[in-house]
């Protein structure tokens, strides 16, 4: 707009007076030439550099004796103030400034006017004062407008970066709910077992049996060792292997520190590297759980292929518990897990009668084994 504004300003405004005094041979002439081109180069400074506000302030001064000269020189009048009048507010801060200005101006005009008239009263007199006294109430109006435009700027600015820092926050939140429940399933669950096998050890009489449950510790270490290095790493951990085979080794190594009887039917699937984690997570803390919570004797553990579902169920004979007053990361974790895969957790419990853990994950047709 302001561009449009400056190349009417130039072509109305400026080119009308210096061709109306070519054919002039008064020696005012030469005054309307200096007085418009020293207009014309202090709007383009102005427009060219608009961080300054010296040169606006400046130009604004200066522009108020301009105007009013060429009210009395040839060339100028009420036409070249009609166009000038928009500059006294796209370059003031408030409207009384713009007011305060353009009054000065027209007044200049009037008597510019009047003086080439000889106190006569002439049309660019009563223009000039007219388009003085309607440009106020439209002046006021548009700097009323750009200051609600500006404020409008700024709130959606305050907004979008309040909005950039909540999605960074969530970011963070999101990062840190991931690392605690790597952590929670992976470096928790491994102490956990090498503090109840170092428990085991210490009380056991059977050389034997001793050296093997210092074997299972070091090899758990070992493996939260990897972990840690995974974690640190920022990398996702994958289960190695097919999802049956890496299966049974965790079943395997459970039933080897705890003594419980594991019975296992396991499908020969081989998902994707997502889904095979997500499930033996799954799996690594339902035992866990039972380990420290259930004192079970026997555990049931079926892999299940249907048509578009993998399917984990993890059942155990242990003491059960109320699944409402339930508190912890475990089955939150899980559930968590399973859901940014599109798939869900079903747990069944009740006081005395075991434990079920139900994890279902969809499964695309390129996944099946």
């Amino acid at each position: 707009m302001r561009g449009w504004y400056a190349l009417i300003w130039v072509v109305f405004g400026l080119c009308p007076g210096l061709v109306a005094v070519l054919g002039d041979t008064g020696t005012q002439r030469y005054g309307s030439v200096a007085v418009l081109g020293a207009m014309g180069v202090g709007y383009a400074l102005v427009t060219l550099l608009p961080e300054h506000q010296a040169i606006q302030l400046t130009y604004l001064v200066l522009l108020v004796p301009a105007v009013g000269a060429m009210g009395y020189l040839p060339g100028g009048g009420a036409a070249l103030f009609v166009l000038t009048l928009p500059q006294f507010w796209l370059l003031t801060r408030t409207p009384w400034q713009a007011v305060g200005v353009s009054s000065a101006a027209a007044a200049a005009v009037v008597v510019g006017a009047l003086a080439r008239t000889a106190g006569a009263v002439s049309g660019n007199a009563v223009v000039a004062a007219a388009a003085f006294a309607v440009s106020v109430p439209i002046g006021v109006w548009w700097h009323q407008n750009e200051q609600r435009t500006h404020a409008l700027g700024d709130e959606l600015a305050r907004t979008q970066q309040e909005l950039a820092e909540a999605h960074r926050r969530e970011g963070a939140a999101q990062e840190r709910d991931r690392l605690a429940r790597e952590v929670h399933d992976t470096l928790a669950q491994g102490f956990a077992s090498i503090t109840a096998l170092a428990e085991a050890a210490r009380v056991a009489s059977d050389p034997e049996q001793h050296s093997r449950l210092l074997t299972s510790i070091e090899t758990t270490a070992r493996e939260n060792l990897a972990e840690a290095r995974v974690l640190v790493g920022s990398a996702p951990a994958a289960a190695p292997g097919p999802l049956t085979q890496s299966l049974r080794r965790t079943l395997d190594r459970f039933a080897e520190d705890t003594r419980v009887t594991v019975n296992a039917e396991l499908a020969d699937v081989d998902p994707d590297p997502h889904l095979r984690g997500t499930l033996l997570r799954c799996a690594q803390e339902s035992l866990a759980n039972v380990r420290k919570h259930a004192s079970a004797t026997t555990i049931t553990v079926v892999l299940t292929q249907r048509q578009d579902t993998l399917e984990l169920e993890i059942t155990d004979d242990g003491r059960g518990f109320v699944v409402a007053d339930a508190r912890g990361f475990g089955i939150d974790g899980m559930r968590r897990r399973l859901a940014e895969l599109g798939g869900e957790l079903t747990v069944t419990s009740s006081v005395g009668d075991g434990t079920r853990v139900l994890a279902e994950l969809p499964i695309q047709k390129d996944d099946h084994s």
